[in-house]
């Protein structure tokens, strides 16, 4: 898969692998997760991380939106919100990488004059003629001239400040290993952090950009539930994100997370909200599985 097609800088960084048309809205996607990846290491001992499924609809929608939609390379992509849900006992990493089919829908396509300005897709993640997961998301796409009015002086090589890199949490209080994975930074309030963003990550930050990835946000949602359930290793087995606005790199952004009641026969649900300047910018209910500790 030509790594432009999915937004990404290195080849390694690419999941998707083929896709087919099967009619207008409706195709079939292959991808590879494979068994050793620097970022989206196993959870819960051996389950392989479901935030690369969330990437590998991230990167679905790009992929259909200028090969199949006719998006010209160049036009901006805002993703509004995006869900996985895993079934685990087809989840566990085997002795070869895991090979997925995914049969993907679109609805929702919106058109600007002759161009598609938006879509929604709904995926569901075939392995080994098992389901594995679902999910879908929502996409906007703009023009380079709307997405400089939209932006304003905040585009790359605009006259804005980025923030100091802060110190991060201690690693396996938010289920990583690495300081350089962490994307939290502690306060005073347990529950409550400031966004760790370090642009230099070879795999959150893969090329430049000028405001915070939403697969960051994601990233702290995941860090944010492990530190307020206590678990160092816990399997996500759904997580519902919804992002509201920019949230932008010069500015502090807080991440709030908050326990929630659990359903019968259900996991243990966190609200993960993130705010900057006084506005919300990103939401996220994550649903964490008995499965690690």
């Amino acid at each position: 898969m030509p790594k432009e097609l999915v937004h990404r800088s290195a080849v390694s960084e690419v999941v998707l692998t083929d896709w087919e048309r099967v009619d207008d809205t409706h195709f079939v996607i292959s991808a590879q997760w494979p068994r050793g990846h620097s970022f989206f290491t196993p959870v819960a001992g051996d389950y392989h991380d479901p935030l690369i499924g969330c990437e590998t609809i991230r990167q679905i929608g790009i992929l259909l939106a200028h090969a199949e939609f006719g998006v010209p390379f160049g036009h901006q992509f805002v993703v509004w919100d995006l869900d996985l849900a895993v079934e685990p006992q087809h989840l566990r990493m085997g002795y070869k990488p895991a090979a997925l089919s995914i049969d993907v829908t679109c609805t929702e396509i919106k058109q600007r004059g002759k161009n598609v300005s938006g879509l929604r897709i709904d995926a569901v993640l075939h392995r080994d003629g098992q389901v594995v997961a679902t999910g879908g998301g929502s996409l906007s796409c703009m023009a380079p001239a709307v997405y400089e009015r939209v932006r304003g002086d905040h585009t790359l090589g605009g006259g804005w400040y980025q923030l100091p890199l802060i110190s991060p949490a201690a690693p396996q209080s938010v289920g990583r290993m690495s300081p350089m994975d962490v994307v939290l930074s502690p306060t005073p309030d347990q529950a409550r952090w400031q966004l760790r963003v370090d642009t230099r990550h070879p795999v959150l930050f893969e090329h430049p950009v000028d405001h915070v990835p939403g697969m960051v946000l994601i990233e702290a949602a995941r860090q944010a539930t492990a530190s307020v359930l206590g678990r160092s290793s816990y399997l996500p087995l759904s997580i519902a994100n919804e992002f509201k606005r920019y949230a932008e790199l010069d500015s502090p952004c807080m991440i709030e997370a908050v326990k929630l009641s659990t359903p019968p026969g259900g996991g243990e649900r966190v609200l993960v909200t993130a705010r900057q300047d006084g506005a919300v910018v990103f939401t996220s209910l994550v649903t964490a599985g008995s499965h690690g500790c």
